[in-house]
């Protein structure tokens, strides 16, 4: 080959390789400023902490504790004054329910921010314990009482003025295994209840584990070989996730959460093969056809406590946590 030839040819990946990384991971979004609002990282706390040990375990095989954490958001979100549904989902003779508030006109173009309150049933090392032992369950505490715990503050900072946008908050049951992938989840029903009416969904956010971050090296993981090289080796930031048809989508929530913290945001456009992308309740509205995200500190990449029973609430980061609910709060402000 000729020197010119390998030259044009080194010049042409490289050029597709620029292309790639900004299409994947949008390095240069600009930040788009806004007032954050102030977020009570102790109700924070107090969230969690309840879901996971006062109710723990809430997984769908202990159905008693997973009706009081249903009664608990319930009871949250009603208390904030907003008009809350319980939508039953049948499954083997048993009614789980989700819990649907509303926020602003009840027509027009819908945002909905959506997170699952059950939690896993068994850790990976004993998937069969005998009888009912708590110690043998995680409690949940990132997976995923911290998505509930920013959609309850949410839900509270929502209800302090009227919304000019029709919003929903949903509290979703049974994402978890053995339901995950089925009909049987909380969002499949929700989405499809969506479809069905005909109503126009302009953007989805799956709220999937927002609490677990760390400053150490190498506390980072990815599913594919060079992310680290896009995004850092350390576990300090928010990812927003989506997949490749979602790219202006992704952009624009990128720009609102990063104006409003020093939090860093990254965010992941990239094929729905990718491990991991799809694994949280946003896969149901994909399915249906809407654009959703993932906003999520990217679970087990770098939380070494998923799905075990050390996965408590006194290892969550709720200042940093606090910051990502004022993020998810400026997209319903100025997203639309």
């Amino acid at each position: 080959m000729r020197l010119k030839s390998l030259c044009i040819t080194v010049s042409t990946i490289a050029l597709l390789i620029a292309v790639a990384v900004s299409f994947i991971a949008q390095p240069f979004v600009t930040p788009l400023p806004s007032t954050p609002e102030e977020i009570d990282t102790a109700k924070l706390k107090a969230h969690v902490k309840y879901l996971s040990t006062e109710v723990h375990p809430r997984s769908s095989d202990q159905f008693s504790n997973l009706e009081k954490a249903g009664q608990y958001v319930f009871d949250e979100l009603k208390a904030t004054g907003a008009p809350v549904e319980v939508q039953e989902v049948k499954v083997k003779g048993k009614i789980y329910r989700n819990f649907i508030a509303r926020f602003g006109p009840s027509t027009g173009p819908l945002l909905v921010i959506g997170a699952h309150y059950d939690s896993d049933a068994y850790t990976p090392r004993n998937r069969k314990p005998k009888g009912t032992i708590a110690e043998t369950y995680t409690p949940g505490a990132d997976d995923n009482a911290s998505g509930v715990a920013g959609l309850l503050e949410l839900a509270r900072l929502l209800s302090k003025k009227p919304q000019s946008r029709s919003i929903e908050l949903v509290a979703y049951t049974l994402e978890e295994d053995p339901h995950f992938g089925t009909e049987e989840m909380g969002s499949f029903r929700h989405a499809r209840s969506l479809k069905e009416s005909g109503r126009d969904v302009q953007l989805m956010l799956s709220v999937e584990m927002i609490g677990y971050f760390s400053d150490k090296e190498n506390s980072q993981d990815y599913p594919a070989a060079g992310m680290s090289t896009l995004y850092g080796d350390r576990g300090n930031f928010i990812a927003l996730v989506g997949n490749l048809s979602h790219f202006g989508v992704i952009r624009r929530a990128k720009a609102l959460m990063r104006g409003v913290s020093d939090l860093p945001v990254i965010s992941c456009n990239a094929p729905s093969n990718l491990q991991g992308i799809d694994s949280s309740d946003h896969l149901n509205y994909w399915n249906e056809g809407y654009p959703a995200l993932m906003v999520t500190d990217t679970a087990y990449y770098r939380n070494p406590h998923y799905h075990r029973p050390t996965d408590t609430y006194d290892k969550l980061d709720y200042r940093r946590m606090a910051k990502v609910v004022q993020g998810i709060y400026a997209i319903t402000q100025h997203f639309f």
